[in-house]
């Protein structure tokens, strides 16, 4: 198969996976014990409001920030690979899939961060608190962000390249201190909920809702990337065809 056909099979499955994850999150899964705002109960300060253990249908919103926010992750991981084997080998076909996986990158990094702050506003009273995991994926935003900046402010070509590749390798360090902080951060210091890999974190029918939502947001990452690396293929084609007129 190739990977134009592949592409539209992955457009298809991820559409199918989102919608029966979604639907399995808002119509079967049961909402879980979550923090919510609160004047009753116990529970702790954060950001100056209380906050206790109470049912929160809120949660629900879980089933699309998390596996987003893997995404991000793991397409950073690709993007950080390609940078890799660019500063290895000088093609520049390696710097082109870098900056299209930094792209994919953007985007889901603007995702995970817009609904992790309509979560943060739903259970804990407030847009935004300096959070460990908060603080750090922001950090993480904001070098992607910094990366086009970069690449827009050096106009030479190949230096543009090395100093690209070499930013998003060291930006792609703020990745894995994100997704861990909140494990290995001192006890009761520790707001962001942690679900995934503990004990009692999931049950049946939410892990499969997850798992779904999860694999199709990344078939979206993959078809995302693809056409823009067809958009690619096909910008440079161009330019080829235009220098050979002229000449």
């Amino acid at each position: 198969m190739d990977r134009k056909k592949l592409t539209y099979w992955a457009l298809g499955v991820g559409a199918l996976l989102t919608t029966v994850g979604f639907l399995l999150a808002f119509l079967v899964a049961s909402p879980t014990q979550m923090m919510r705002t609160t004047d009753s109960g116990k529970g702790a300060i954060i950001a100056g409001s209380y906050i206790s253990h109470l049912i929160d249908y809120g949660q629900k919103i879980f089933f699309f920030h998390v596996p987003v926010a893997i995404a991000s992750f793991l397409v950073f991981f690709f993007a950080a690979y390609f940078a890799v084997r660019f500063l290895m080998t000088r093609d520049r076909m390696y710097d082109t899939k870098a900056r299209i996986a930094m792209e994919v990158t953007l985007i889901f990094t603007t995702l995970t961060m817009l609904t992790g702050d309509l979560w943060t506003r739903w259970a804990w009273g407030v847009w935004w608190t300096w959070e460990p995991r908060l603080t750090t994926y922001l950090i993480m935003l904001l070098l992607v962000i910094g990366y086009f900046v970069l690449r827009a402010s050096v106009e030479d070509e190949e230096k543009r390249a090395v100093y690209a590749a070499a930013f998003s390798i060291i930006a792609f360090l703020d990745a894995p201190i994100s997704f861990a902080i909140t494990r290995i951060v001192p006890a009761g210091s520790e707001a962001h909920p942690v679900v995934i890999g503990v004990p009692g974190g999931l049950s049946g029918e939410q892990l499969a809702a997850f798992l779904l939502a999860m694999f199709g947001m990344l078939a979206f990452g993959y078809v995302i990337y693809q056409l823009r690396s067809r958009e690619e293929l096909a910008k440079e084609r161009i330019e080829a065809l235009k220098a050979a007129l002229e000449d």
